[in-house]
């Protein structure tokens, strides 16, 4: 169970978004307007929703290059939230996430390239659960450039990835008739807006 990241995550799309002539140039995530969610089925049927509500990180941005751009992205993942209290504290705890023992997730860009469409591939290695693995992040936007009321630029955009539990030692579970009780593939769904400081 993941959202990381990761900031994207991720966040390297936005070079189409930066100013005709720039070169690099740092963009910070806004928390207070992005999301870092992850979907995971249970008993097989049904899908159950989480997010974190602490995560951080920067891009450096070179829009006349995207494939020279980076980014890095940290995870609380003591901030997970699915709605239910009991459920949270299980994830938190050994079975699962283990906070006491891994206290941050981090994601780190290794590669930009183009995909499907208008869309980026963006892999990375995410590090989670005291594993560290490849991921490919699928990226649409960014959405065109905007300035808040203090004239700092701000972007924004979508990216999805599929992992799989077991892979980063998330093994917990429990067999039920036709599957397990927690499904193994884990959809993480990112919804990320950068702003620029001027």
């Amino acid at each position: 169970m993941t959202r990381f990241l990761l900031a994207a995550l991720v966040v390297t799309f936005v070079g189409a978004a930066a100013a005709p002539g720039a070169r690099a140039a740092t963009w910070d995530i806004d928390p207070s307007h992005s999301q870092v969610g992850f979907v995971v089925k249970h008993l097989v049927v049904a899908k159950v929703r989480g997010s974190f509500s602490t995560f951080s990180g920067t891009v450096v941005l070179d829009d006349k290059d995207l494939t020279k751009s980076k980014v890095e992205v940290s995870i609380d993942p003591a901030t997970v939230d699915t709605g239910n209290e009991k459920r949270d504290a299980h994830l938190k705890g050994a079975d699962f996430f283990d906070v006491a023992t891994h206290k941050a997730w981090k994601f780190v860009s290794t590669k930009v390239e183009k995909g499907e469409g208008q869309t980026l591939k963006v892999t990375g290695d995410l590090t989670l659960h005291g594993v560290t693995r490849p991921v490919v992040l699928v990226v649409e936007g960014p959405s065109p450039e905007v300035k808040d009321p203090g004239g700092n630029p701000h972007v924004a955009f979508s990216a999805t990835t599929t992992i799989k539990r077991a892979d980063f030692g998330l093994t917990w579970n429990k067999a039920i008739e036709g599957g397990s009780v927690v499904g193994e593939d884990v959809k993480i769904e990112l919804e990320i807006e950068l702003f620029k400081k001027r």
